[in-house]
């Protein structure tokens, strides 16, 4: 043996993983999900760098309203200003440090639970009490840092990095492939957040790719759609998607009848998104729901989770029966997801666990690896 040979990291691992034609491809290795040095990569090249979904705009319909996130370990509002512009800026105080909000709601102004520093809604200070016999401060001179934040589609977008490419450049072919959609007309009727044992990447993966629907989910979606028909074409640079044909097993994912702009496979298809690095949509004609996650360390992922109706659907006079049965069924299916994913990441855990050949149906997982490998080896 040689002791003097290079010790191979978890990214040149990654490297080689993918530098092989798709058809000799195999699952990403062990060390990607389970080492810290990967995750701190992952922080600094991805998360820290691409867009990030904070949910609905609709979360926010009134001068005011505010929710709150964490990126890369970043505190970040995200608020309606009193002008109802869309804004997103830093959550830390700028005199001692403290984090300012917390979860979500509305306010008039953002004050300090420390000291009672008081911003406006476009961050400006507006008041710091026992502050007069300091020369050296200037209350016109103090504003919270802006971040930037975009809306796609209805989504609420948000980056840590100024020259990131806009959303409606890196996901124009996205937005065109669902136009007849019109996805940002759905109305968001759950927001809820959770917190599994999995690694994030292992529930990307799992949204990616539809193989697992018959078995995983043969209580609830799995008798939905035939696999044989589901098109997996090669993703692009900051996404992949691929598209499920569904029966009448799940009518909410069908068009509503009223529905006439759909015409032929239209009214019956489901189309599945992954925006990298995080952002998971599913889109039906009837409903949709959507995940974004990020890391809580290798073994544990934050999760928001949001969905709702059509407009279709939302005027049908039993929208609340209709809401109820498509979260009761999107429940389910979480717990069926969550249940997976965390046994996959139990197996990987193990020392004689390795990672196996793809199935043609994973191709999506394949493009997600590339993305993955392409961030954090810098090329």
């Amino acid at each position: 043996m040689n002791i003097h040979a290079p010790v191979r990291t978890a990214a040149d691992e990654l490297a080689a993983n993918v530098s092989v034609p798709f058809e000799s491809a195999r699952a990403m290795p062990r060390s990607v999900y389970m080492s810290d040095e990967f995750l701190q990569l992952e922080l600094e090249h991805i998360f820290s760098k691409d867009w990030i979904c904070a949910g609905r705009v609709d979360a926010l319909k009134e001068p005011g309203d505010y929710l709150t996130l964490e990126i890369a370990g970043e505190p970040i509002i995200v608020l309606r200003d009193k002008d109802g512009a869309l804004r997103a800026m830093s959550n830390v105080c700028r005199h001692r440090m403290s984090v300012l909000l917390e979860g979500r709601g509305n306010t008039r102004a953002i004050v300090c639970p420390y000291h009672a520093w008081t911003y406006n809604l476009d961050g400006s200070l507006r008041g710091a009490p026992a502050m007069t016999r300091n020369d050296s401060f200037c209350k016109s001179d103090v504003r919270l840092p802006e971040v930037r934040c975009e809306e796609w589609l209805g989504f609420i977008m948000v980056t840590l990095d100024p020259d990131t490419p806009p959303p409606s450049e890196t996901l124009a072919e996205a937005a065109a492939m669902i136009e007849h959609l019109d996805l940002a007309s759905y109305s968001e009727t759950f927001r809820e957040h959770h917190l599994w044992d999995t690694n994030w990447k292992v529930l990307a993966e799992n949204f990616m790719e539809s193989y697992h629907l018959p078995i995983c989910h043969r209580a609830t979606i799995g008798g939905s759609t035939d696999i044989n028909e589901m098109v997996l074409p090669e993703g692009k640079d900051a996404f992949n998607w691929h598209t499920i044909l569904r029966n009448d097993a799940v009518p909410l994912a069908l068009a509503h009848p009223n529905d006439t702009r759909l015409q032929g496979d239209e009214r019956r298809t489901t189309w599945l998104f992954a925006i990298y690095p995080s952002l998971m949509i599913s889109i039906t004609p009837g409903y949709f729901w959507y995940l974004s996650l990020h890391p809580e360390g290798p073994g544990q992922v934050r999760i928001l989770w949001g969905g709702g109706m059509s407009p279709h659907y939302m005027a049908d006079p039993s929208a609340p029966a209709q809401l109820e049965t498509v979260k009761a069924m999107l429940e389910k299916v979480n717990d069926e997801d969550r249940g997976c994913t965390e046994r996959v990441y139990r197996g990987l855990l193990g020392r004689l666990a390795e990672a196996g050949p793809l199935s043609h149906l994973e191709r999506p997982n394949f493009d997600f690896a590339q993305y993955i490998s392409r961030r954090v080896n810098g090329r």
